[in-house]
């Protein structure tokens, strides 16, 4: 169950409280990078699947030719 528009205005509030304002803009670039990183990799490690697997198709192909 997602919060709602008061639980997320808490939640910010607590947020703002712990890290203070100017920490604040800092941890979202730095969790913005985490993210980048995370999709940089997932699409690297599909691509290296996928070629993988394309060869490995070809391979097939060229032994029962």
């Amino acid at each position: 169950m997602l919060p709602g528009g008061s639980e997320w205005v808490l939640i910010f509030l607590a947020i703002l409280l712990l890290f203070g304002a100017k920490k604040i803009p800092e941890l979202a670039r730095g969790l913005g990078k985490g993210i980048r990183e995370f999709k940089d990799a997932s699409r690297e490690i599909k691509r290296e699947i996928e070629t993988e697997t394309s060869s490995i198709k070809e391979e097939v192909k060229r032994l029962d030719d």
